[in-house]
């Protein structure tokens, strides 16, 4: 709503000083037909020439005035389009980011439960293990591989 109010005001202003001329060193008010000069109708005692001169410099006031609202219009969309993508962009990064993210935390699982298992199976081996040490070990690499598993399947 904001935006719409200056865009109007912007609008009215644009719309109100092109009916002000400087023409040949002179400063021209025209509204509608009649050509005013200091506030004094002086539209009879210009020439048709001079007439048709200060309504061309009018209409081309009047074109350029539109061409700048047309390229502050598209300038307007252009940083639209910039900022749709720039967020996009970080969408991508972000998602990029979570991913790498939990690769990493798939090969840290990975690498612990395969720790684990080689001390397993090198205690087991040594006869090192009673069995309560055996069953501990045993519910560790179950945990292991599950949280292996969960992470497995986000990827």
């Amino acid at each position: 709503m904001k935006h719409w109010i200056i865009i109007l005001v912007f609008g009215f202003c644009v719309h109100v000083s092109a009916q002000d001329i400087n023409h040949n060193g002179t400063m021209y008010t025209v509204k509608g037909k009649t050509i005013l000069k200091e506030g004094k109708d002086v539209t009879e005692t210009l020439a048709l020439e001079e007439q048709q001169s200060i309504k061309a410099a009018l209409a081309e006031k009047k074109k350029e005035a539109k061409a700048i609202e047309k390229r502050e219009k598209e300038l307007k969309k252009a940083e639209k389009e910039q900022k749709k993508v720039e967020k996009k962009q970080k969408q991508a990064e972000k998602a990029l980011k979570q991913k790498e993210k939990i690769r990493s935390k798939f090969e840290k699982s990975v690498k612990k439960h395969d720790q684990a298992v080689n001390t397993y199976e090198k205690l087991k081996n040594k006869g090192k293990l009673s069995p309560i040490d055996e069953s501990k070990w045993l519910k560790k690499i179950e945990k292991l591989r599950v949280a292996r598993e969960k992470i497995k399947r986000k990827l």
